[in-house]
């Protein structure tokens, strides 16, 4: 039987992801904090430094995340896409670092291209103490969390494509079953979600939209509830609407400027829990199934609906002929009541025959603060 103090540590490993994706100054009682929050890291470094905007370019392999619809317009070649980053560089944990590797393929008989990708967040060791503070070094574990998800993506006319995916998510805090009072569970949660998407690239038309102008839209993460300890308590899953825009500002043989935007909101809807002045519980919280909170999560009237939408902007210069080198620019903002992420990112970016690097780096706004300094790392190969 575990201690308390042990799972009162895998609720803290679980507040500081809350605290780095989630809109959520107060954890226990919000009505937007979910399970799995690794599942809206963005995991292209290329994307990562334009402000995290990609939900309407997404042309490689990562599309899987940002918008799986851009996968229909990549016909040729194959890709393998990978990226690593020592995650939350601000807080100096030393082994928490995230990765993410996608593939990406058109097969010509489906009409469509496949994905495929794999997410992993390593939280750490996790030292084992009893209720008196004594350590276990023998009971020692790391905790991870981890997602497996297939794509496929086709045209649905020259100009629209739509994509779905599939994920199996493992979220592990602990190896072995936990007693937190009465309640007793494992310490691993486990669940599955499905992304739909569109995406709208006019090749004809209007001279300044044709093959300049880009819409997309992800609605991800679509599941049950995850939980651990007790099944009565679960999280919902981070379901997020994503809508982007994108626009070549200039588009030559050998200068190419794009200008990106990007919004999402979570759309998840949790009544808290009343709790009186002795911590006894008045009134139970509740927590929507998904299929519910997509209308629930819209009920805080205009003011309160535009609070709880991320916003950000960036940019991307390409030079050479076939590209060569780039610089990205970008802008994230989340409001001081849901949140209150802001930060700079900026990127660079090579490619050479079959090989790719990226590479981008936050600055935030605020001093110490968990993203600040957060770089992200990249390499792809196109066969």
């Amino acid at each position: 039987m575990l201690k308390k103090s042990f799972a009162y540590l895998c609720v803290c490993l679980s507040v500081v992801s809350l605290f780095t994706f989630n809109s959520n100054e107060a954890y226990s009682q919000s009505t937007n904090s979910t399970g799995v929050p690794f599942l809206l890291i963005g995991p292209n470094s290329r994307f990562g430094g334009m402000g995290e905007t990609g939900t309407a370019i997404s042309d490689d392999a990562t599309a899987m995340h940002w918008n799986p619809s851009g996968l229909a317009f990549q016909k040729v070649g194959t890709e393998v896409n990978f990226t690593h980053s020592p995650w939350l560089a601000g807080l100096n944990l030393g082994d928490l670092f995230y990765d993410y590797i996608a593939g990406k393929k058109y097969i010509k008989s489906i009409n469509g291209t496949v994905g495929a990708s794999l997410t992993y967040l390593n939280i750490g060791e996790v030292i084992y103490t009893d209720e008196f503070g004594n350590l276990d070094p023998g009971r020692n574990y790391k905790a991870y969390e981890m997602a497996f998800a297939v794509s496929y993506a086709t045209k649905l006319s020259k100009n629209w494509a739509g994509g779905i995916t599939g994920r199996f998510i493992y979220s592990r805090l602990s190896p072995t079953n936990l007693q937190v009072g009465n309640e007793k569970g494992t310490g691993t949660g486990i669940s599955a979600s499905f992304d739909l998407s569109g995406m709208w690239r006019p090749v004809k038309g209007a001279k300044f939209l044709a093959n300049k102008f880009s819409f997309g839209v992800n609605l991800s993460n679509l599941g049950p509830k995850i939980s651990y300890v007790d099944a009565a308590q679960a999280d919902p899953l981070p379901t997020q609407l994503r809508f982007g825009f994108a626009y070549d500002l200039i588009k030559s043989e050998y200068n190419n400027l794009t200008l990106t935007a990007d919004f999402s909101k979570l759309l998840v809807n949790r009544t808290p829990s009343v709790v009186d002045d002795s911590g006894v519980v008045l009134v139970k919280g509740t927590v929507d199934p998904f299929y519910k909170a997509i209308f629930t999560s819209w009920k805080d009237g205009f003011a309160g609906i535009a609070r709880s939408f991320q916003s950000s902007v960036g940019a991307e210069y390409w030079y050479g002929s076939p590209r060569l080198i780039a610089l990205r620019g970008g802008f994230f903002y989340e409001d001081p009541s849901n949140g209150n992420r802001k930060f700079y990112t900026l990127g660079a970016g090579l490619r050479y025959d079959l090989y790719g690097f990226d590479f981008s780096y936050i600055s935030t706004i605020e001093e110490s603060h968990p993203l600040a300094n957060t770089l992200r790392f990249g390499l792809l190969v196109n066969f």
